[in-house]
C-alpha cells in the first residue's frame, strides 16, 4: 500500500513515536513563524531557556496585530520584538510588511518542509505543500531551541476535489462546504489532505484559503500537493530552485473519505456566529448589510484583492455600507497600486487599511450596534468584532463585493459575466522591510519597555488539589470567551498580571477577582473546550489567576496543549451526566493527585459539597505527565537541561 502525502512528511522529519493513529510522535520543525500578539511571550519563553541561537533552518518574527499604537505598548513591544529576533538569529517582518501567513506563503515557504508557526492559522502554508502546524508559543520556543514538537498521530482525511469552480464561485466556498458537512469539531485529531483532479483547477492562494480556515475544524493542519501549479506560484516569487514535486502515491490509503464537486459549489456563507454554520447565500436571502471588510489571513492575497477591484471598477459603495480592504502584504499593496487596481478601489469609496489582521482580531473597525457585517474572514464568533451584538457572516471576496455595491448579503451571480483573475507570471519583489539577525549578536542590545513583564513560572503540581469551582461554561467556549482579543486588551500580550484582568471578562466580569481572592481554582466546561486561536495567553493568564484544572467534555488540540504547557490538568469527564451535577462554588478534591497521576488514566474528583465522587481521564502520555508535574514545560525542559 502506498503512502499518502501527510505521512511521508512526517515520516521524514520523525524524531520519535510510532506513526500509529493516536500514539504521541516527535517532529524536527525546520521553520518557525510569530506574530508579535504571541512573539513577545514567546521569545521570553526563549530567552529563559539560555540557548544563544536559534537552531531551526528558519526563523520570522513578524508584526501584523498589535499595529495601533494608540499608547507607547505596541511600540515598545515591536521593539523588543526587533531587538531579540537580530540577537537570537531571527528574521525580522517590520510592520507594514504584511500579516504572517500571506507574507509566509509568499517568501519563505517551502514545500516538504515542517512549519510551527504561534498562530492558529499556520497551516495556511498547507497551500504550498508545507506541514504547517500551529500551536503555542512556548512550543514554538522550544522548537527554536532545537528540541522536537510533539503531537498525537493524527488520522488523514481526505477530501477529492472533483470537476472546478463555476463562475463566481470561490476558494472559500470550498472550505465553507467542508466545515458545512464536518462541523468546527470535526477536524480535532486529523490532518485534511486534498487529492483528485479538482486540485490542479485550484491557485497557490486559494489552496492557501481553503488550509488557512481548516483551523476552523479544529484540524491538526490541511495540506495540498506541491505541483505544477505550485512550481509556477514559486517560480513567480523568484524561488523556483526551492520548488520540488511533492504527490501521494497513487494508491495511497486513508482513514476518512470526502468528495466535493467544485463544480456543484455556490456561493455560500457562514452565518453568525459559528464557522460551520454556513447555508448558500441563495437560501439565507436578501439581509441589509452595514459593513463589509476584505482581507484577513483568509482572503488578502493579489489574486484576491484583484478580482474585488475588477468587480468594484466604476461602481460605488452603498451609501449605507462600509467598505474596509486590508491588503495582506505589502507585495499585494504595492502591485495594486502600480497597476492602477488600488485607485480603483479608493474611487469605489473603500477605505484602504494597513497590510495587517485588522478587524479580523477587532483591532479596529468594529461594526455599529446590531449591525450585519459582511467579513471575508475566518472567524464570526460573538463580540470577536469589537462589537458585541453584531452580525457577522463569512464569504468569499465575489459575494463581499457584491454586498458592498448592493447594501445587501447578494449571491454574486446576478453581477453577469465574470473574468477570473489569473496570477502574473512574476510578482513585485522587494524583502527590504524584511531584517536578517544581526551578525554580531553579542552587540545587540534588547530593549524592553516598562510594559514587557517577567514570564510568570507555575509551580509544581501538589499532591492533594482542593479548589473552588471558579467558572461553569456550555460548549464551543472559544479562546476569546477565555481572553478577549482587540485593540483595548492585545497591548497587554507581554504583560501577564494587567492582562489577567481580563481572563472571562465577556463571560463573567468578575472572574479575575474571585479568582484571585480564592487562590486557586477549576473551571469547567462542555465540549471543543478552548477552540480558536493559539493564544497561549488563554492558559498562561488563567495560570497566574490560581487555575489548576479544567475540567471539560473535550478539548481543542492547540488549548488542550497550552494547558499542559503552562501546568494546568486538562481533565475530560469520563460520564458527562457528571458535568450536570458540579455548580459554580462547588469545593472539588483530588487526593494522592501525584501519585494518581502517575498510576493511571484516571483520576478520582469528590465533590465535598454533595459528597459524591466521579471519575475523571487526563488522556497525558508519559512526556505530559512529566511536564504537569513539574508545573509546566518550562520547568521540564530546564530540568531536562540540568
Amino acid at each position: 500500500m502506498g503512502e499518502n502525502l501527510t505521512r511521508k512528511i512526517l515520516a521524514a522529519h520523525l524524531v520519535a513515536g510510532e506513526m500509529t493513529v493516536g500514539n504521541e510522535i516527535a517532529i524536527r520543525i525546520d521553520q518557525t513563524l510569530t506574530q508579535d500578539a504571541t512573539g513577545t511571550m514567546a521569545y521570553l519563553q526563549f530567552e529563559a531557556m539560555g540557548i544563544p541561537r536559534v537552531k531551526t533552518e528558519l526563523s520570522v518574527s513578524y508584526v501584523d496585530h498589535n499595529t495601533l499604537q494608540t499608547g507607547f505598548e505596541n511600540a515598545d513591544d515591536h521593539r523588543f520584538l526587533q531587538t531579540v529576533a537580530a540577537k537570537y538569529g531571527i528574521y525580522f517582518s517590520r510592520p507594514g510588511n504584511g500579516i504572517c501567513h500571506q507574507v509566509h506563503l509568499e517568501r519563505f515557504g517551502v514545500p516538504g518542509k515542517t512549519l510551527l508557526g504561534s498562530d492558529s492559522h499556520t497551516p495556511t502554508g498547507g497551500g504550498i505543500g508545507m506541514l504547517a502546524i500551529g500551536a503555542g508559543g512556548l512550543d514554538v520556543a522550544v522548537a527554536m531551541g532545537g528540541g522536537p514538537f510533539y503531537l498525537t498521530m493524527p488520522e488523514v482525511v481526505k477530501v477529492e476535489l472533483i470537476n472546478k469552480l463555476q463562475p463566481w464561485v470561490s476558494a472559500k466556498d470550498v472550505i465553507l462546504e467542508v466545515l458545512r458537512r464536518l462541523s468546527v469539531k470535526g477536524g480535532v485529531g486529523k490532518v485534511i489532505e486534498y487529492t483528485g483532479p479538482g486540485v490542479a483547477s485550484l491557485s497557490v492562494p486559494e489552496r492557501a484559503t481553503i488550509t488557512n480556515m481548516g483551523a476552523e475544524l479544529g484540524a491538526t493542519t490541511s495540506i495540498f500537493p506541491s505541483d505544477e501549479i505550485t512550481k509556477r506560484f514559486l517560480a513567480a516569487q523568484g524561488r523556483a530552485e526551492q520548488w520540488v514535486e511533492l504527490l501521494p502515491d497513487p494508491d495511497a490509503t486513508y482513514d476518512e473519505e470526502l468528495v466535493i464537486d467544485l463544480a456543484a459549489l455556490e456561493p455560500m456563507a457562514a452565518c453568525p456566529h459559528s464557522p460551520d454554520a454556513v447555508r448558500t447565500i441563495r437560501e439565507i436571502g436578501e439581509i441589509e448589510v452595514n459593513q463589509v471588510a476584505i482581507g484577513s489571513c483568509t482572503n488578502s492575497s493579489y489574486a484576491d484583492l484583484m478580482q474585488v477591484a475588477s468587480i468594484l471598477r466604476g461602481k460605488k459603495v452603498h451609501k449605507n455600507v462600509s467598505l474596509v480592504i486590508s491588503p495582506g502584504s505589502r507585495q499585494v499593496l504595492e502591485m495594486l497600486a502600480r497597476n492602477g487596481a488600488l485607485a480603483d478601489l479608493i474611487a469605489s469609496g473603500a477605505r484602504i487599511l494597513e497590510s495587517t489582521c485588522g478587524p479580523c482580531i477587532g483591532m479596529g473597525q468594529a461594526p455599529p450596534s446590531g449591525a450585519v457585517s459582511v467579513r471575508t474572514f475566518n472567524r464570526n464568533f460573538p463580540g470577536r468584532s469589537g462589537t458585541a451584538d453584531a452580525k457577522v457572516y463569512l464569504t468569499g471576496p465575489e459575494a463581499a463585493a457584491a454586498a458592498a455595491i448592493t447594501g445587501r448579503l447578494t449571491d454574486p451571480r446576478i453581477l453577469g459575466k465574470y473574468k477570473k483573475i489569473e496570477l502574473p507570471e512574476r510578482f513585485l519583489i522587494d524583502d527590504s522591510m524584511i531584517i536578517a539577525p544581526a551578525e554580531d549578536p553579542e552587540a545587540v542590545h534588547v530593549l524592553r519597555g516598562p510594559n514587557v513583564k517577567a514570564l510568570p513560572v507555575n509551580d509544581e503540581l501538589p499532591d492533594r488539589l482542593a479548589a473552588k469551582v471558579l467558572l461553569k461554561v456550555e460548549d464551543n467556549i472559544t479562546t476569546d470567551h477565555i481572553l478577549p482579543a482587540g485593540a483595548k486588551i492585545l497591548p497587554l500580550r507581554s504583560n501577564i498580571p494587567a492582562i489577567s484582568e481580563y481572563v472571562f471578562s465577556t463571560v463573567d466580569p468578575g472572574f479575575a477577582e474571585r479568582a484571585k481572592k480564592a487562590g486557586q481554582g477549576i473551571v469547567v466546561g462542555g465540549h471543543n473546550y478552548g477552540q480558536g486561536s493559539s493564544r497561549e495567553h488563554a492558559a498562561l493568564a488563567p495560570m497566574y489567576l490560581g487555575v489548576k484544572a479544567v475540567l471539560a467534555k473535550s478539548f481543542a488540540r492547540i488549548h488542550r496543549a497550552n494547558l499542559i504547557n503552562f501546568g494546568i490538568l486538562p481533565l475530560i469527564f469520563v460520564n458527562e451526566t457528571d458535568y450536570e451535577s458540579i455548580e459554580k462554588d462547588d469545593l472539588l478534591e483530588i487526593k494522592s493527585l501525584r501519585s494518581q497521576l502517575e498510576a493511571g488514566d484516571r483520576l478520582i474528583v469528590t465533590n465535598l459539597r454533595t459528597g459524591n465522587s466521579f471519575s475523571v481521564s487526563h488522556g497525558l502520555t508519559p512526556r505530559q505527565k512529566a511536564i504537569i508535574l513539574d508545573g509546566g514545560l518550562l520547568n521540564y525542559t530546564k530540568k531536562q537541561n540540568m
